[in-house]
């Protein structure tokens, strides 16, 4: 096990060229590769560099880097002009598209016993580890697991496995793990490093994936001081060592802790980044420990135009909406469709406000009658951007017309939270890994 790059601090920020140098480097420690695939995220994670790293790789390795796999897991498949804007001139033959439902092999599982003690006794199923055919079957000398590693509201910190078994996994995969973490309780779990999800991956991993060449490249990207981005930390390795110290650095880069709580929060997605409340919701994970009771979080969507990537998933977002975990637990108990889509029934808890708080969603072609029968308030975008113009707020605390508000520029950067909130919430170490 190794440990072949480990570059970071607060203070850092890594230019591309020391980016690219750092990689070449660290190919270089892994001797000659002849057969590489490299499994980056989507455009949803465009700030992770992946792209970059992506298509250093690829200069590196020339004709022997076989394919791109983007770990979508149930995500849209990536269009051209996407894989362009985040990867540069590729060649486009190199990209293949996961499907969730079909493409997947299911390397082992772990007991439903496990799967009992991780939940606190609330979940009895067995968990599958599912990886893309690609990966499994695909005979590569080298698996690049590119990402970056940041608050996560399934999983605690996203990246490591995650990237492999959950962005390359299947239904079965996806949809157990995904409503572990929000029945265990998502407060518990968001910015900790090991929890009971992290838990299931990392058994899998160490009992499935072991003959597998994977080698994992994790970043920790946070603001820069012009406004912009920096990239904190660069961490490569085959091993748990290369995630764990992009955690802890993460903790410190991307988690803002606050003395008191937002009253109105107004958050902004990046239409080139966020096209749907399946994803656009990190506006809503990533700001609801720092939420007081009774507070306004106002969405700002100038690229949603739907709630689910996947349309089956979309479809049970219509029917059961955001209205709780009590209300979301009942329709799993009494809906074999929703029963079958636990990761839908997961993000419907997640999404969920559960009644705390307001929840204004400001999408770009949703309905107000679309948007409400979910469960949220309406916001005319063009109206509310003129009131909370993104060009104008500067991140944190702003005062509009008088009226305190936080602003936050992009929910998938960090995780805020009221210090009390935080500390006060259950440590997540269920038979810690």
């Amino acid at each position: 096990m190794s440990l072949y790059c480990s570059v970071g601090s607060v203070d850092t920020d890594l230019s591309s060229q020391q980016l690219k140098e750092l990689l070449v480097e660290s190919l270089g420690k892994l001797g000659v590769r002849n057969k590489v695939l490299a499994v980056p995220p989507d455009q949803s994670r465009e700030h992770s560099r992946a792209g970059d790293l992506t298509r250093y790789t690829w200069e590196h390795y020339g004709d022997k880097l076989k394919a791109v796999l983007p770990a979508l897991g149930t995500h849209t498949p990536m269009r051209p002009d996407q894989i362009a804007h985040m990867f540069g001139e590729m060649p486009l033959e190199l990209f293949k598209v996961h499907n969730w439902r079909t493409d997947i092999e299911t390397l082992g599982e772990l007991p439903a016993s496990f799967i009992h003690e991780q939940s606190e006794g609330k979940l009895n199923y067995t968990w599958p580890a599912q990886v893309n055919k690609l990966i499994s079957q695909g005979g590569f000398d080298l698996i690049f697991s590119i990402g970056q590693v940041v608050p996560h509201e399934v999983i605690g910190m996203a990246n490591h496995a995650k990237n492999i078994l959950i962005g390359t996994g299947g239904r079965e995969g996806i949809n157990r793990s995904h409503y572990l973490g929000a029945v265990y309780g998502m407060e518990r779990i968001m910015g900790r490093a090991i929890n009971p999800v992290r838990n299931v991956l990392n058994r899998a991993c160490d009992e499935f994936l072991q003959h597998l060449p994977i080698v994992y490249v994790q970043t920790v990207v946070g603001r820069g001081k012009d406004g912009g981005l920096a990239v904190r930390g660069l961490y490569i390795g085959d091993d748990l060592e290369c995630f764990l110290k992009a955690s802890e650095l993460s903790l410190k880069v991307n988690f803002e802790m606050l003395d008191k709580p937002i009253k109105k929060a107004v958050v902004y997605l990046d239409p080139k980044e966020f096209h749907s409340t399946w994803i656009g919701n990190k506006a809503v994970y990533r700001t609801r420990m720092a939420l007081a009771d009774g507070a306004e979080l106002i969405v700002l969507g100038p690229g949603v135009h739907e709630f689910g990537e996947d349309k089956g998933i979309d479809a049970m977002i219509r029917k059961y909406g955001y209205f709780g975990t009590p209300a979301t637990l009942k329709a799993v108990n009494e809906n074999a469709d929703l029963a079958a889509n636990l990761s839908a029934a997961a993000h419907l808890i997640h999404g969920s406000s559960e009644g705390r708080f307001k929840i204004t969603w400001c999408p770009a072609e949703l309905s107000r009658e679309e948007i409400e029968s979910v469960g949220f308030a309406y916001g005319d975008l063009k109206a509310m951007t003129k009131k909370y113009d993104p060009e104008k707020l500067a991140h944190g605390w702003n005062y509009v017309d008088g009226e305190e508000i936080f602003f936050v520029a992009n929910p998938g950067l960090g995780l805020w939270a009221v210090r009390s909130r935080f500390e006060s919430a259950v440590p997540a170490a269920v038979g810690a890994a």
